[in-house]
């Protein structure tokens, strides 16, 4: 049995020692488990009472599972840091409904001279627990559970199609149900970008056009983009870590690279009235229910059509098996229908189709002799270099575009790495291995005329000789000095060969410092000097 180290019952034994007599237990907060609800309701509660004050000293919820060692856990923080008004104290006697408690308690407490005794009833402490007992089973859980499983089995069904990997958030999917009061959900797929992911099922064409407006009206607005959301009326699904709750927001991983047992949904409701709520009751259930099948018959037979350049106008017909329930409907006919002109609208609504020369992006210069639509805005950029053992693994676990006969000297082959979310890298593969792979990286002098600031332009090499910017650096900066000056000695070493090197993880814990496990690609390729490119110093124009 574990007992307290001699330190700790010394410390113990100095608190006063008071003529009161305590009552501790522990018992399941709730006499059902509630599924799908917070955890700590079908936890077990420990409380200890001083039943001579009547006052709760310490009290805890702990999974059910958990030793019998957290009952004296709370008993010692009941003494030492007890609930106010009590103050820290020893009670001369202690007395519980348990017989191993009893025991396990007499050999831990043995040297603190307190008496532990069984009693049959615990009165003060029997009434708080019913009465905690009827404010847990009064709980509405999240989900209805006769439909809990199946939304559970739907939710991880569109999960493993991903329809975000093909699906813009403005392409949306109709379905037709006429039924439970709602004629056509419409819905909007979230998670092209490698942030959030899941499913809008808004109950009208009209409250997600607003809301759409109210997104590009308030961009720069929190608390107008806070008002928009709260007034749509949807219902959605998303998915989340189960760990989310101890994970900073800034460090989550993005949930595309973890695993199905890792990932949680959750299911909800929002409405101008009503607010946001994460309880789904037995109607909007089945609707949810209906338009997860629905969504994932019409994808699994459309796929490769939706997976095309164009938005397709498709349409396609269901009957949906409603889960066994008490309910005298046993299946839905169902219409799901692409909305070509509705995403159309979005998108002209949202300027996705405007000419780039008609936006005006005044605070973005750009070089004009150069394209700067290969590497996303937001990604984590770095010159650095890859040991030659960590290549050598690199070459065999991503995807490798080799560049010759590169010889093995210095401290490893000079990089630049570029780490964004996985589908912006995917993107940036395919569209490098479109253009028949990397020739070079190269560093070019800029110049901006209007403040006579210098650059020392990154600049990636296509074989089909495209040329696109990847980094602007002033060329004062002593950080970039300095990592140019280990770039071009590596350079030298490497008889002119480096490498490029995409990753993910942009969104997670890794973010600014990938692992191996975060590579994705790596592009060998040729460095250029200025002199090889013949540019010249290029000038720093504004858009306009």
């Amino acid at each position: 049995m574990t007992s307290f180290n001699r330190s700790t019952n010394r410390r113990l034994n100095k608190l006063p020692q008071i003529p009161s007599v305590w009552e501790g237990d522990r018992r399941p907060l709730s006499s059902s488990p509630i599924p799908h609800s917070d955890s700590s309701a079908n936890g077990d509660c420990i409380l200890w009472v001083d039943g001579s004050q009547g006052v709760v000293r310490g009290m805890d919820v702990v999974p059910p599972e958990t030793g019998p060692e957290a009952i004296v856990r709370t008993l010692m923080r009941a003494m030492e840091h007890p609930h106010s008004p009590a103050k820290p104290a020893r009670p001369q006697k202690i007395v519980v409904k348990d017989r191993e408690i009893q025991f396990y308690l007499r050999g831990v407490l043995q040297d603190l001279d307190i008496v532990i005794d069984y009693a049959p009833d615990l009165p003060l402490i029997d009434e708080l627990f019913r009465g905690f007992a009827e404010i847990v089973d009064s709980q509405i859980p999240d989900l209805p559970p006769q439909y809990a499983q199946a939304l559970q089995e739907k939710a991880f069904a569109l999960w493993q199609a991903a329809p975000w990997e093909f699906l813009e958030e403005q392409q949306i999917i109709s379905i037709e149900i006429n039924k439970w009061d709602v004629g056509k959900l419409y819905a909007s797929v979230m998670g092209m970008l490698g942030m959030e992911y899941g499913i809008l099922f808004y109950r009208s064409e009209e409250s997600l056009q607003r809301f759409r407006a109210a997104v590009l009206q308030h961009e720069d607005s929190q608390g107008r983009l806070e008002e928009a959301f709260l007034k749509q009326d949807c219902l959605f699904l998303t998915f989340e870590s189960l760990d989310a709750d101890d994970e900073d927001e800034d460090q989550m991983d993005d949930l595309a690279e973890m695993d199905l047992s890792e990932i949680a949904p959750t299911f909800g409701n929002i409405h101008p009235l009503e607010g946001l709520r994460s309880v789904l009751y037995d109607e909007e259930a089945l609707l949810v229910y209906v338009a997860l099948e629905s969504l994932c018959r019409f994808i699994r037979d459309h796929r490769r059509q939706l997976c095309d350049d164009i938005f397709p106008e498709l349409s396609h017909r269901y009957r949906i098996s409603l889960p066994e329930a008490e309910s005298a409907t046993k299946s839905v006919s169902v219409t799901v229908a692409s909305m070509p002109q509705l995403a159309a609208e979005l998108e002209e609504m949202a300027g996705f189709g405007a000419d780039e020369s008609e936006i005006e992006t005044s605070d973005s210069p750009i070089f004009r002799s150069l394209r700067d639509d290969l590497i996303p805005e937001d990604s984590f950029l770095s010159l650095g270099v890859v040991s030659w053992e960590m290549l050598e693994y690199l070459r065999k676990g991503v995807t490798y575009h080799p560049a010759g006969e590169i010889k093995q000297v210095g401290d490893g082959l000079p990089v630049i790495l570029i780490q964004t979310s996985r589908p912006k890298a995917k993107t940036v593969i395919e569209s490098i291995e479109a253009a028949g792979g990397l020739k070079a990286i190269c560093f070019n002098p800029g110049a901006d005329p209007f403040d006579g600031d210098r650059y020392d332009l990154g600049l990636l090499q296509t074989q089909n000789g495209e040329l696109f910017l990847f980094g602007e650096f002033l060329d004062d900066d002593p950080i970039h000095v300095e990592a140019r000056k280990k770039w071009n000695q590596r350079c030298k070493n490497t008889k002119g060969y480096c490498g490029l090197i995409i990753a993910k993880g942009l969104t997670g814990a890794a973010r600014g410092n990938p692992q191996l496990r975060d590579m994705v690609a790596l592009f060998e390729a040729r460095s250029l000097s200025p002199k090889d490119l013949g540019l010249g110093t290029l000038q720093l124009m504004p858009q306009l």
